[in-house]
């Protein structure tokens, strides 16, 4: 089976990882030829492009950075006469993704409006959570690949915006939940209560939720040291 998969970056180059199997033959595009380099040692066919992974693979999956990226590159893929599906993981919006998939049925290629939750270690895992919004023939078609990435599989309608609408539920829910956390736990720090226990006590309390089960463990551990962040084109 012929795969294609764009954008390589954190999410996307684990997510693509998952894919990679003896039945599946990949084919990759990043600008960075860094992020590329570990995919063609194990195999992966470097095409160069986008539009030239679109056509050698009817099934293309796309991980992008924002918005304007997504359209720009959906608009490539769109000329190709070897791609049926589009597989759109990207966080981008409902009236974005809306956009997309008008475009690329105008040239018969159907969208999968798919975004997902869990993070970098997650997509390592296969632990997604994958939100799925596209035809019932689509989603039976690629259905067998997002097993691979995803623990668990969430179809949420056929018009492709409507995963994305879930996922901003999503998100709403969860920065609330972050923002009420470090809140409480500078309210109790300032009392004199040691922020480690505090986080033990919640994390077995119903006070628990993924900010102190993950974010702010991870922050402590991070504290010491600085990182820099890299910019990509995509």
């Amino acid at each position: 089976m012929d795969v294609g998969f764009l954008g390589l970056g954190q999410m996307g180059a684990a997510i693509a990882e998952r894919l990679e199997a003896g039945d599946v033959r990949l084919h990759v595009f990043d600008p960075d030829p860094v992020a590329m380099a570990p995919f063609v040692l194990r195999g992966a066919v470097d095409r160069g492009s986008a539009a030239a992974v679109a056509q050698a693979a009817p099934i293309v999956f796309a991980c992008l950075p924002s918005g304007a990226v997504s359209e720009q590159v959906a608009a490539e893929v769109a000329e190709s006469s070897a791609l049926r599906i589009y597989v759109e993981m990207s966080t981008i919006g409902s009236q974005t993704m809306a956009r997309i998939a008008q475009s690329l049925a105008a040239r018969g290629i159907t969208l999968v409006d798919c975004p997902i939750s869990g993070g970098p270690r997650g997509a390592r895992a296969g632990t997604l959570s994958v939100i799925a919004a596209g035809s019932a023939a689509a989603l039976h078609q690629i259905r067998p690949l997002l097993a691979r990435i995803g623990k668990n599989l969430f179809e949420v309608g056929e018009r492709p915006g409507q995963a994305q609408l879930m996922k901003l539920v999503n998100n709403l829910i969860s920065a609330a939940n972050m923002a009420t956390a470090f809140e409480a736990l500078v309210l109790g720090a300032k009392g004199g209560l040691d922020p480690a226990l505090m986080v033990d006590v919640i994390n077995v309390s119903t006070g628990r939720n993924s900010a102190t089960l993950d974010k702010v463990p991870k922050a402590s551990c991070r504290e010491a040291s600085t990182t820099a962040r890299s910019c990509r084109r995509w």
